[in-house]
């Protein structure tokens, strides 16, 4: 089999907040992993880090009320060259250091 066509091109991170808005990958963009981020005991995001094999898109779905949906090129997501570049970027984001910040992998599931 060809490693291009089973490689990741790249790794991006899809954040999605309960009960504002969810991002949904699209195209050749396939959910990896899963990470729900709390502060303080409260869940304010997920995050799902996501491999690139091509052409993709997200899919930006409002939860407030609205019900309206984008779809959004991807190129205006940040890439990292591997699974590990994406995670340590996500820990800076969060701010793990902070001992009210976690990250807790979501088991079994990649859905955001």
């Amino acid at each position: 089999m060809n490693d291009i066509a089973t490689s990741p091109a790249s790794y991006v991170i899809l954040t999605s907040k309960p009960g504002q808005y969810r991002t949904e990958a699209t195209g050749k963009l396939v959910p990896a992993e899963a990470w729900d981020y709390l502060y303080s005991g409260r869940h304010l995001a997920t995050f799902v880090i996501a491999a690139l094999y091509g052409e993709a898109r997200i899919r930006v779905v409002d939860e407030s009320g609205d019900a309206a949906v984008n779809d959004m090129p991807i190129r205006f997501l940040e890439k990292f060259p591997d699974r590990d570049a994406a995670f340590n970027a996500l820990q800076i984001l969060v701010g793990t250091r902070n001992s009210d910040a976690q990250l807790l992998q979501r088991v079994g599931a990649c859905a955001s």
